[in-house]
């Protein structure tokens, strides 16, 4: 009876990792003439956005790797992009000061939000569409309208840059990441904060919420990956494998799988659960700045250092 359990269990491990191991690049997307600091996929899954030192943000099909669009206007390097819930907008935070909203369509600005005293590190939209944040190197987060472009908060609390932003699923709460090594817990309607998560011996580069609100990831310049419950703010696990510091890290749609980015050139995936390093997928030349899981969780997207954006997936 415990050969066949054991025999089982191999079994499925195998499987489990037959099945990750898959993973390879599928497509290199060359067009940024600098580093592509920011990465993501549409809402449907058919475009890729990028943002760059360029300055440039650059509209991609997810399928051919063909460039549609190039979006200019900003006056500095472009440090952070997202779509907006529905896909219809596209909002890129630089290094200028400013963020602007775009019609995702057509390519054209829609508005310029200003108000950072310093460069915008990191933008995203709230769940439903009608906020935006942002987090800059004047060490404030910034709460907009979507609609009209007015800021509506400054939540103020963090002792160094804020490196990193995003809201929880269900737009109630605010995370960031600073250069004072902590992660702070916001309540988005009043500004409030709620909790500072301790626990990183180095600057925190990138936050995250899991899929269902109840857990937060952390990637920081320690080289390690934190997992955290959402609600009492406990450190479960720390994901020790990456050579140098973490730069972006992602949930899976499904929520089982984590993946990061690093200095040391590479993507790491991540059982969510076990905290087990699963397959590291090398193919950039630079930093990996940025990941960023498909909608449905078949592909993966990276932006480095090296110029290039790489899609990654089962063949």
């Amino acid at each position: 009876m415990w050969y066949l359990l054991r025999s089982l269990f191999i079994g499925f491990e195998k499987l489990n990792a037959q099945d990750v191991s898959k993973f390879k690049c599928l497509k290199t997307l060359k067009g940024h003439k600098y580093s592509v600091n920011s990465v993501a996929y549409s809402p449907d899954g058919t475009k890729i956005i990028s943002g760059s030192y360029d300055q440039t943000i650059k509209i991609w099909d997810a399928n051919t790797g063909e460039c549609l669009k190039t979006l200019e206007g900003h006056s500095d390097d472009v440090e952070s992009v997202a779509y907006s819930p529905d896909g219809t907008k596209i909002i890129s935070g630089s290094l200028d000061q400013t963020i602007k909203i775009w019609d995702a369509n057509t390519g054209q600005c829609l508005k310029t939000l200003e108000g950072h005293s310093d460069g915008v590190l990191s933008v995203a939209y709230s769940p439903d569409g009608t906020k935006i944040i942002s987090g800059s190197y004047d060490k404030t987060i910034k709460i907009w309208d979507a609609n009209t472009g007015k800021c509506l908060k400054t939540l103020e609390g963090d002792s160094g840059w804020v490196l990193s932003v995003a809201y929880s699923p269900d737009g109630t709460k605010i995370i960031s990441g600073s250069l004072d090594k902590t992660i702070k817990i916001w309540d988005a309607n009043t500004g409030i904060c709620l909790k500072t998560l301790e626990g990183h011996s180095g600057w925190v580069l990138s936050v995250a919420y899991s899929p269902d609100g109840k857990r937060i990831i952390s990637g920081s310049e320690d080289n390690t990956i934190k997992i955290w419950d959402a609600n009492t703010g406990q450190c479960l696990q720390t994901l020790v494998g990456h050579s140098d510091h973490v730069l972006s890290v992602a949930y899976s749609p499904d929520g089982t799988k984590i993946i990061s980015g690093s200095d040391d050139n590479t993507i790491k995936i991540w059982d969510a659960n076990t905290g087990q390093c699963l397959q590291t997928l090398e193919g950039h030349s630079d930093f990996v700045n940025s990941v960023s899981y498909s909608p449905d969780g078949t592909r993966i997207v990276s932006g480095s250092a090296d110029g290039n954006i790489k899609i990654w997936g089962e063949e």
